[in-house]
């Protein structure tokens, strides 16, 4: 008797784990949701790298760069002044996460653009007021190699679409 309500127990922490389970994705996937449903309205949270200058030179307070390289910036033609570095893949740790303010907007650059979207719709959903800057470093160094590079692509590019 003794084990049939053990095993019952354990039956109805399961039910109730899996039921949670189930409500926490649903909850996750809707604020998920409601944050990409503002995604157009809110130009897909990008800024343009001569409106991030003119953040800069007017010496604005309410934002921070944060450059998401994969690798260290002065390895790759220098970073923006008063940039932080914290490569896209480490963003989201709880000691990068709190490096980042809420109360600033987050702007995010990488070398061409790529990248430093892959964090922008996740730190949006925990509350940060995250854009990116268009096409990353490529469009605030003239001859930055990342640009370089996309020339390439584009050169190559030929490809049937229907």
């Amino acid at each position: 008797m003794k084990k049939i309500s053990i095993l019952f127990f354990a039956a109805i922490v399961m039910t109730v784990i899996s039921v949670s389970a189930g409500h926490a994705e649903e909850d996750l996937a809707k604020k998920f949701d409601e944050v990409l449903s503002q995604a157009q309205a809110q130009k897909d949270w990008q800024i343009k790298a001569a409106d991030v200058y003119a953040m800069i030179t007017s010496k604005k307070q309410d934002f921070l760069i944060v450059d998401v390289r994969p690798v260290p910036p002065g390895q790759q033609s220098g970073k923006i002044a008063g940039s932080i570095f914290i490569p896209y893949y480490d963003i989201m740790k709880p000691e990068n996460l709190k490096k980042l303010p809420k109360d600033k907007k987050l702007i995010l650059a990488c070398v061409t653009g790529q990248t430093q979207n892959l964090p922008i719709v996740p730190l949006r959903v925990l509350g940060y007021n995250a854009f990116t800057m268009s096409f990353g470093m490529s469009s605030w160094i003239k001859g930055y190699f990342g640009g370089n590079f996309m020339q390439g692509a584009i050169a190559g590019a030929n490809y049937p679409v229907e």
